[in-house]
């Protein structure tokens, strides 16, 4: 069983091009992470700000782990900064995955 993580955040589109770096350092660090398997942020085309979110990982041992690593602690105290607000993921649990 894999976890996949789906939701969106909303970054106020002015914001949005100062927040990319720290974007792409919590990309870089949560990939490095065991068990990460896909972790990925994507700005909504249609809607400037709206940032879809898509992480799967193996188990839930090792998101447990994620939430507590140093990126994730520094991650969420720059929220407040950048104006990261209407937080809505989602946890899925799967059985298995195939190709369409």
């Amino acid at each position: 069983m894999s976890i996949i993580i789906a939701g969106t955040v909303r970054v106020p589109s002015e914001n949005l091009e100062r927040f990319k770096p720290h974007m792409l350092a919590m990309l870089a660090a949560s990939r490095a992470e065991e068990g990460c398997i896909e972790y990925s942020y994507a700005e909504d085309v249609a809607e400037p700000g709206l940032v879809r979110v898509h992480e799967v990982w193996r188990d839930q041992a090792c998101l447990d782990a994620h939430f507590q690593t140093p990126h994730m602690a520094t991650w969420r105290g720059l929220w407040p900064a950048f104006g990261v607000a209407d937080r809505r993921l989602f946890l899925y649990e799967t059985a298995s995955a195939r190709p369409l």
